[in-house]
Parts: structure tokens; sequence; C-alpha cells
């Protein structure tokens, strides 16, 4: 126990410790003190040694890139073709790129043969060159190559700014778009027309309205179970929309009288999609929100990166038409990030740049060039909601779940990412 008439100084570290409750309270909030302090004045030191010296500041942010799961990502090291890699975790922009480097090397190496026969040079006259040097008695010397690091899955795909680098639809597997033929059909797409309708008995009517006001050319049906009417199953209703010329039915599903699941019924032969829905916000409750129009929104698709992900962003994409209406700039969000995928709808205006506000910076890091006066201000329209992908069926099943495509399982690695 510390001396009574001890008195500690508001820098010191403080490492004893006392049996007197008020004295370790004294002792805990002058230690906090002090820690606060010490970090204030190493961070006002680092400030001005910064000041004088700029390339200290770039050198430390550049250093302290935060360690999220995003950069911890963890990817399948697959270096073939996967076919249509469903149940694989792999970049296809990667896989891409090591195609493209592999036909590049072959058409050197093919190059470089063709060069040495217009020259004369043969097989076998290089192999004699060989034997012969080989049989001298004069020691020959080779250079060792360095030593190259082959960089995992991980570090050849993982980069801190590409969870907001959009979309790339074209690098679909040639193996899935086959599998899928109605989703990534080669023809014009057609206009999108969406049945919605809710479980049985559904108290979701309000919610399901604000669907048809989300996604363009969609009407609302309420889904009945009077005892004097007909029960009609998700495959019955699929037939009479695809009777009639709809391109898709969503379910809405409600638990406690709050929705749960969305489904997706891709017309006319499926597949089916089965999506968690968690955080569900009326647009009326967001601080600052605006009223949608009837205009067509555009769409962006942010973060899907693996065949599983660029397959859940086509069925997105046949949600809404391919030309927008740009004159009611609004536009519909869907950003992947973790399996979760968050939808957001936004009204956008631009504007010129105010005094406080910084530079555009790109993903790279670097300030956007040519729109240093220009900012884009957002009002948010709703609804806003979170996904997750459960399920993908196979076709449009009477019963849900008895053939399915692909299935959510419990990933015991937590950096593994399906999307």
């Amino acid at each position: 126990m510390a001396s009574k008439k001890f008195k500690p100084s508001a820098k010191s570290g403080l490492p004893f410790k006392t049996g007197n409750r008020e004295k370790r309270q004294k002792l805990h909030i002058l230690r906090k003190k002090t820690l606060d302090n010490t970090r204030r004045d190493e961070r006002f030191r680092r400030r001005r040694e910064e000041d004088k010296d700029p390339s200290l500041r770039e050198e430390r942010l550049r250093k302290n890139v935060p360690l999220t799961l995003e950069r911890k990502r963890v990817w399948d090291d697959v270096d073939r073709d996967t076919g249509d890699g469903l149940g694989v975790s792999v970049d296809v922009e990667r896989l891409k790129r090591q195609k493209v480097d592999e036909e590049a090397q072959t058409n050197g190496e093919n190059g470089s043969s063709q060069e040495g026969q217009l020259y004369g040079i043969s097989g076998d006259d290089h192999d004699s060159m060989i034997d012969s040097a080989s049989d001298s008695n004069e020691p020959t010397t080779t250079p060792t190559p360095p030593p190259s690091h082959r960089k995992s899955a991980t570090e050849r795909a993982t980069s801190p700014t590409n969870s907001t680098a959009s979309t790339k639809l074209d690098l679909t597997p040639t193996a899935l778009a086959a599998r899928f033929p109605s989703l990534f059909s080669t023809d014009p797409p057609h206009e999108p027309k969406t049945l919605i309708t809710t479980s049985l008995n559904s108290n979701l009517h309000n919610e399901a309205r604000l669907l048809t006001t989300l996604f363009p050319n969609s009407v609302y049906i309420p889904r009945s179970a009077h005892r004097h009417s007909h029960k009609y199953s998700v495959h019955e209703i699929a037939s009479f929309a695809s009777n009639r010329s709809y391109t898709a039915v969503l379910v809405l599903k409600e638990d406690q009288k709050k929705p749960t699941s969305l489904t997706f019924v891709h017309l006319p032969k499926g597949p089916t999609f089965h999506f968690s829905i968690s955080n569900w916000v009326e647009g009326r409750r967001l601080p600052g929100h605006g009223n949608p129009t009837q205009h067509m929104p555009e769409l962006i698709l942010n973060n899907f990166r693996t065949p599983l992900g660029l397959l859940t962003a086509h069925l997105f994409r046949t949600m809404f038409p391919p030309q927008p209406e740009l004159q009611g700039r609004q536009v519909v969000t869907l950003h992947n990030q973790r399996d979760y995928i968050f939808l957001r709808r936004h009204r956008y205006v631009f504007r010129e740049k105010r005094q406080t506000e910084k530079n555009v910076i790109g993903p790279d890091g670097k300030e956007v060039k040519g729109v240093e006066g220009i900012r884009a201000g957002l009002q948010e329209l709703g609804p806003r909601f979170t996904m997750k992908l459960r399920r993908i069926d196979r076709g449009i099943q009477r019963g849900s779940g008895q053939e399915w495509e692909w299935k959510g399982k419990m990933e015991k690695e937590r950096t593994k990412f399906q999307l």
C-alpha cells in the first residue's frame, strides 16, 4: 500500500494498488488522465513533425490501413477452370487475368520458336550444343535465378478498395451461363414485368405496395386463405404469371408482422432465389427522406465478384429496365459486403463544391481529375433493407427446397464469403 504522504504526479504510471475503495477510484481517474495526456502530447508532436515534413504523414497513412474482414478475405486457390463455380469462392476477374496472361505467354513461346526456325536453329542443334558443352572438362557456372515468392489467392485478389468496385457482368463463366440460359440470354432483354404477392393471410400489405414503387412495372395481388377460396401455391402463381407475360414473381413473407424473407422466381422456368430480410425501414421513417416518382431508376451493382455473385447480380439486372429515365435522377444501389446485400434508393443532384468540402478521392486513393468543382447531393427515398442469399432452387418447385442448385452453409471461416 502506498504511503499517505505520497502524492503521485499527473504524468506517473501509478503501478501500485490500494485496498481503499475511494483511493482506487481516484487512482483510476488519475490513470485515465495520464494516459489521455500522454496520447494527446504524442498526437501533437506527430502533427508538428508532419507539418514540417508532409512525407511522414503520407507514409503513416499508407501503413495505417485498417485490417478489416474484407482485407482478411480468404479465396479458394483455384488455378484452373472451375466450371460454373457456384460452390467455389474465387474471384472471376483474377481468373480472367490469369487466363489472359497464360495465353500471352503461350503466344510468346510460339513466336520465339518460329523465330528460331526462321534463322535455321532447330531443336536438335540446340540439344547437341548442350551435350557438347556437358562433355567438355571445363566447369560451367549457371546463374541461379532468385527465389520468387508466389502470392496466394488472397494476396492476388484482395485489395482495400475492392469493396467499392463495380460488378463486371461480362466476366461470367461460360459453364455458368450454359447452366442458367434464361438469366444469361444473348437476346435483347425484355421489359421487366413483376407480380408481387405475400404469404397466406399476410399483414404486409403496406410493405408489398412499397415494393411496387421500388421495382418498375410491378403489380401487387393479395394472397388470401379464406375457407371458401382456393389456396394457390407459388408454383400455380408462377404458371399464372408466366401465361400473362410476367418476367418474375416476388413472394414477401413475414414473422410477427415483420418482413423476414423475399423469394424471387424467375419466369418462365426458374431458378428460384430465397433471401432473408433484416433491418427493414420505410422511407417515411428516414430523416430528410424524399418521395419517389414513377421514373425508371438506374441500377448500381457493387462488389459481386464470384460466380455465385454474378448469378445474383444478373437476377437483379433482369428486375430493372435496361434503359433508365435519367430525368428522374433516381438510382437503386445493391451493395454486397460480407455476403450481405444492402439495398438503397436515392435521388441525386449535381451542385457546386462548397469551400469546406474536400476533393473527390478515387479508388486508387488519388484525387479525381475533372470534377474539382462538382459535387453530388443524395436524398434517400426508401425503403431500405438488407438481404442475405440462403438458397437457389432448381426451376420452380411445388415444394420449396426439394432440388437446389446452391445452398448456404455455416462457414467455419468468418473470412470466406460466397458472393
